[in-house]
């Protein structure tokens, strides 16, 4: 992509209420911009990032057997009632009533719909088990939308749902579905830690939280540093064990750490709940009417690419991991449309790499010490540097986000750059 055919509004601006990092650098940078209180536009250079988070999490939902489906965000309020959390769910439920009177709400998650939609259409043990998901835009209407993205009235999210004639058969399931998420966090390359967890207005009586470690996180998470153990710190204050830094944990394997996380995934062990107030039912290989066990399992698209800034970034710029990265590299271009040569080489590479990886061209006419300046706050993983100086001496300058400025020899800098991205 050239970036004169791009659009990456940065910007030295920031609102006062711009605390965390992740919400300066998404404004700063170009990512985002608000539309009203926790509500906001995905600009380019933030929607191609939204979309690798999307490819990892769907390549992980496929190697488990979950099967994509698209619902509505508009959700009809008796479906709601049946289920009983028309009431419980209190006043983040956006609701509604349309040109008849009858009532609705903007989904802020999906258990009505999904089982409603099951009730319907499976009647038999044998279509089971069934693993049901989508990546679709969740809306909650926060007391107090803050953080940017982080805490939003409007958020894109993964959520799945699982249906079951037995209790083994959830608990496998749900398990392959905590490995699915585990391997995301990893081939993202963040690091997270697993907790038990409460059901909250969900429900259900087993389920585990995925926090992505940050020191800006909201919840306190205590973990041992030679095993999985780790908790949500604010669950389980009463504990017979203390739950300190460095002290013994519970597992008996190695000593606590504390740090702060936070929440990008939630996955539950439902139970039937939802499939025995709603009615969703089975014939098993009795031919006994049998309610169906049920699984959901959340993942915060939007949130993680928020977390990822924040665990990784120093503040004053985006320090991308490479999986999600809007661009692999950038190629910035010095003197382009007064230099013949300089154009030439620049051309020659930028199509050399196109078909293997994702590239910015700063084909623009600002200054260099523009280009330089966006670029570093952009956080692209490898930059190369092109310019009349550093060709009379037949090389470019190529630097990673963690490394030092290397001239590296014209002739070589294409394979040179395919060697580092693999």
């Amino acid at each position: 992509m050239r970036i004169r055919q791009f659009f990456i509004p940065t910007t030295r601006h920031i609102p006062a209420e711009a605390e965390l990092i992740s919400h300066r650098l998404m404004l700063r940078a170009g990512l985002i911009r608000q539309v009203a209180s926790g509500i906001y536009n995905w600009l380019p250079l933030g929607l191609r990032a939204v979309r690798k988070i999307e490819k990892i999490v769907r390549e992980e939902m496929e190697a488990i057997g979950a099967v994509e489906i698209m619902m509505p965000v508009i959700q009809p309020g008796e479906l709601w009632r049946e289920s009983k959390r028309w009431d419980e769910y209190g006043a983040e439920l956006f609701r509604l009533n349309d040109r008849h009177g009858r009532e609705f709400c903007l989904g802020p998650t999906h258990e009505e719909i999904i089982t409603d939609f099951i009730r319907r259409n499976i009647d038999s043990y044998r279509q089971l088990p069934l693993t049901l998901y989508q990546i679709q835009t969740k809306l909650r209407d926060e007391v107090r939308p803050r953080f940017g993205i982080m805490r939003s009235r409007e958020f894109l999210m993964k959520d799945a749902y699982s249906f079951h004639l037995s209790t083994a058969d959830l608990e496998k399931t749900y398990w392959d579905m905590h490995g699915a998420y585990s391997k995301i966090f990893q081939r993202i390359g963040l690091q997270y830690r697993v907790v038990r967890a409460a059901g909250g207005n969900i429900g259900g009586n087993f389920s585990h939280e995925f926090h992505i470690l940050a020191k800006t996180g909201e919840d306190r998470i205590a973990y041992s540093d030679s095993s999985d153990y780790a908790v949500n710190v604010d669950l389980f204050r009463d504990s017979p064990t203390p739950i300190v830094d460095g002290a013994p944990s519970p597992d008996g394997q190695g000593t606590l750490s504390i740090s702060r996380g936070i929440e990008v995934g939630h996955i539950f062990q439902l139970g039937q709940k939802y499939s025995a107030s709603m009615n969703a039912a089975v014939q098993d290989a009795d031919g006994k009417k049998q309610f169906l066990w049920m699984g959901c399992y959340g993942i915060g698209i939007s949130r993680i690419l928020a977390a990822a800034i924040e665990q990784l970034s120093d503040g004053e710029r985006i320090s991308w991991p490479e999986a999600i990265a809007p661009f692999s590299v950038t190629l910035i271009a010095l003197d382009i449309h007064r230099e013949a040569q300089v154009k030439k080489a620049v051309e020659d590479i930028y199509h050399q790499l196109l078909p293997h990886t994702s590239i910015l061209l700063d084909d623009s006419e600002e200054r260099p010490g523009v280009k330089f300046a966006n670029m570093e706050l952009i956080g692209i993983p490898h930059r190369v540097i092109i310019s009349r100086r550093t060709m009379d001496k037949g090389v470019v300058e190529y630097q990673s986000l963690t490394g030092k400025v290397q001239k590296i020899p014209l002739s070589d800098i294409t394979q040179y750059l395919l060697d580092q991205l693999q």
